[in-house]
């Protein structure tokens, strides 16, 4: 039986927790109705269990155990659901998708997410992705107006309603989204107010937004409060995509948040709003923060990619229509998969995975002899290079300068000779998916470069060594002679010597960004932001190419 875990556990003294006591049995309704929240965050279309480093999550034992995948979280969500129950997400439920979800514009997400009761989102930047009007699309229906109807016909629309309280339009300052919305369980109201991070116009294609603004998220939240407590509503939940990092390896409802964006909104918002649930940086949290007025208030975070559920049980009072803070628990679920996954999931996840596979046999470009991940003596290899090659051309628009590739993420070689009736030197999406399955996403962080030069030096371990794979443009030498933390050397970027005191934008992905294979001075960047997922940059850059051929594995020196 997973415990659960009180809130108010580590909120200020004096508060404590209102117990449940019997009513008698009477014609009076009781003084506080019983309101349970489970609520998502960042799910990005994993339909089909992730895999890697993405398919699993530190559970309360601090054990790292196989988490998320469509079926288990719809089973997972059965089991936590009663009759009081309200679904609800904070954004990036579609987008930086795998090719399952997003070969069909994330519509097989959006109806799996309606078919298990999520009621409303905060709209994230990867909503953004394929633009404004795209979301409009699958917001409120219609088909795709360049590729069509997908297999299942005329898309009906999202059955939750998506949330941007400051999303605006710029040529009016109007909602270009609904700001919040009111939904009645057990007989009272509560309403959700939807934000996303404000540096959304810096981390989506200018293109797609370029008739909305992204307002101050405090700013938008005070306003979508007071107009919600002119409507008489004073039970206030705000699902925000913006989030804060942890340190790894925190168990699910441990508060090891660093503060910085999300800390600030959950702070400084108004006191009417109850309660902060957040998501975007793909942690999992669970903490209390002291709101303007001094009280105690929720912030937390589910993880990603369907692998935590976060249950919020509270009580509102009938006659002022509040919530009681000090009901206010909450407990991060990891989503295992020790359990039955849910039948009719899975049949529908089959279905869609059946019609993608026309998909998977499209070319997506050639190469001249096979891309392997046999290393030459310094640890370099020709297709690591060429996945940080295509890395650092997805994420310039980003800042980045240079890119570094874990050799454990890339799974498999791109061989020369046709695996089926593609021909030989053809590349096709589907051998390009099983090189980079994981859908880890691609994000871009400072570091100065004395922070470069000890990451480097992290590439060996007492479990042994992880050469990273740079970009053309990132050159060091290492002497596996010399001891661990002083074998790296002659670091250049663009030819020059990094200077120790000056600060670089470096790409990679998720898994490294969080400190994977134990890179943790990766978690000390600063600015960070997230990109498209990996395979994506992957694929583009085969299409701007073209034809791509081995590349002189001179990028590492020494031995």
């Amino acid at each position: 039986m997973i415990r659960r875990r009180t809130f108010l556990a580590c909120a200020a003294a004096g508060l404590t927790v209102v117990g449940v006591t019997a009513q008698p049995a009477a014609a009076r309704p009781a003084p506080t109705a019983s309101v349970r929240l489970l609520a998502l965050n960042d799910f990005h279309g994993n339909l089909e269990p992730p895999s890697g480093s993405s398919g699993t999550a530190i559970d309360e034992n601090g054990n790292a155990v196989p988490a998320g995948g469509a079926a288990y979280a719809a089973a997972h969500l059965k089991q936590l659901r009663n009759r009081d129950t309200l679904t609800v997400a904070q954004g990036d439920l579609i987008g930086a998708s795998p090719l399952i979800s997003a070969a069909y514009h994330d519509e097989p997400s959006v109806q799996f997410l309606g078919d298990v009761g999520v009621t409303a989102s905060a709209v994230g930047n990867h909503e953004f992705d394929e633009g404004y009007q795209e979301l409009r699309r699958i917001q409120n229906g219609g088909c795709h107006p360049v590729d069509g109807c997908s297999p299942a016909g005329t898309w009906p629309g999202a059955k939750y309603d998506y949330l941007g309280a400051n999303v605006l339009l710029k040529k009016n300052d109007r909602p270009a989204i609904k700001p919040w919305t009111i939904r009645r369980v057990n007989g009272v109201r509560i309403g959700f107010i939807g934000l996303v991070t404000k540096t959304t116009p810096n981390i989506v294609t200018a293109e797609g937004i370029k008739d909305l603004k992204f307002q101050d998220e405090v700013e938008a939240a005070n306003r979508a409060a007071r107009e919600l407590k002119r409507r008489h509503v004073r039970a206030m939940v705000v699902l925000v995509h913006e989030g804060d990092q942890v340190k790894s390896g925190e168990r699910p409802d441990e508060c090891g948040v660093v503060p910085g964006a999300g800390t600030r909104i959950a702070q400084q918002a108004d006191p009417e709003i109850d309660m902060v649930l957040s998501g975007h940086t793909h942690q999992q949290y669970v903490c209390s923060v002291k709101d303007p007025a001094g009280h105690a208030r929720l912030f937390s975070s589910g993880s990603s990619f369907g692998r935590v559920i976060t249950e919020v049980n509270l009580k509102v009072d009938r006659r002022t229509g509040d919530i009681v803070r000090s009901s206010v628990n909450a407990d991060n679920h990891v989503v295992t998969r020790d359990v039955p996954p849910d039948p009719a999931t899975q049949t529908f996840v089959q279905t869609w995975k059946d019609r993608v596979s026309v998909i998977a046999d499209k070319p997506i470009g050639k190469i001249t002899a096979d891309l392997t991940r046999a290393p030459s003596a310094a640890g370099e290899t020709a297709l690591g290079d060429v996945i940080a090659d295509g890395q650092l051309a997805g994420t310039k628009d980003l800042g980045a300068q240079v890119a570094l590739m874990n050799p454990g993420g890339v799974r498999t070689d791109l061989v020369y000779k046709a695996s089926g009736s593609e021909g030989d030197g053809v590349v096709t999406y589907g051998e390009a998916f099983a090189v980079q399955p994981f859908s880890n996403v691609m994000g871009v962080t400072s570091l100065t470069g004395a922070q470069i030069d000890a990451l480097l030096e992290q590439q060996w371990t007492a479990a042994g060594e992880k050469i990273l794979q740079p970009s053309a443009n990132l050159r060091f030498a290492i002497d596996r002679g010399r001891p661990v933390g002083d074998r790296v050397s002659a670091i250049t970027i663009d030819g020059a010597p990094v200077d120790p005191a000056a600060v670089y934008k470096v790409a990679a992905n998720n898994f490294l960004l969080g400190g994977g294979d134990g890179f943790s001075v990766f978690t000390e960047g600063k600015d960070q932001v997230l990109g498209a997922i990996d395979l994506d940059a992957f694929v583009a850059y085969f299409a701007a190419q073209g034809t791509i051929s081995p590349p002189a594995l001179n990028r590492i020196s020494g031995r």
